[in-house]
């Protein structure tokens, strides 16, 4: 059981995970087309508060994630919702294939938790159509204070060298911006913030 399968049943009661998905989804909104039949995945979906926000803009939508809780809470969520264009599928796509092409990508805060992220936006680039887009919300660079002592994913990420990645697997017109602030009190009582950015890269028509 990792982490994330102890976290899965109080995750969505946390505002602040609703607060940071509904700004990754406002500003998905602004900049995504919306175009009829439009088929999507979610990468590190957790409970899928993000995909269940914008669930009506699109045909298709795969949550995917390695946590089988979190999987298990989406599931309960699709009953609950009859939401039948939506599917939960349990996947490390670090280490396992899949095979699948989809118009959208999107992910937000699970790219500092991979062990390589150079490699994962290979991945999703093969599994995108032409023309289609990958769009990663994570946290600008910090010293380890987000997650604390024993964390071994990447403490936020340098915008420059994300987009480097992109465009060494192949992607062209990646921009980024910043699209939420969190704020938390830390245990000895300081307060600090952690800037969210979002990512925009397309795949080439060619």
């Amino acid at each position: 059981m990792n982490e994330f399968d102890i976290k899965a049943q109080n995750w969505d009661k946390n505002n602040v995970h609703s607060e940071r998905s509904r700004a990754i989804a406002n500003r998905l909104l602004e900049i995504i087309p919306s175009r009829p039949g439009m088929k999507v995945m979610e990468f590190g979906a957790g409970t899928a508060l993000l995909s269940f926000m914008l669930q009506d803009l699109f045909s298709s939508i795969t949550l995917v994630d390695n946590s089988g809780e979190m999987i298990r809470i989406c599931n309960e969520k699709i009953a609950q919702s009859k939401s039948d264009h939506i599917q939960a599928i349990q996947i490390d796509l670090e280490t396992e294939i899949f095979e699948d092409k989809f118009d959208l990508i999107y992910s937000q805060m699970a790219f500092h938790h991979v062990s390589n992220a150079g490699k994962m936006v290979q991945k999703l680039y093969a599994l995108l159509n032409k023309d289609g887009i990958l769009a990663v919300a994570d946290l600008y660079p910090d010293d380890g204070s987000f997650h604390g002592e024993g964390f071994t994913g990447y403490r936020g990420f340098d915008p420059e060298w994300l987009s480097s990645q992109m465009h060494q697997a192949g992607f062209r017109g990646v921009t980024y911006q910043t699209c939420f602030v969190q704020k938390k009190i830390e245990t000895d009582g300081t307060y600090k913030e952690y800037p969210v950015f979002l990512m925009i890269a397309r795949k080439s028509s060619e």
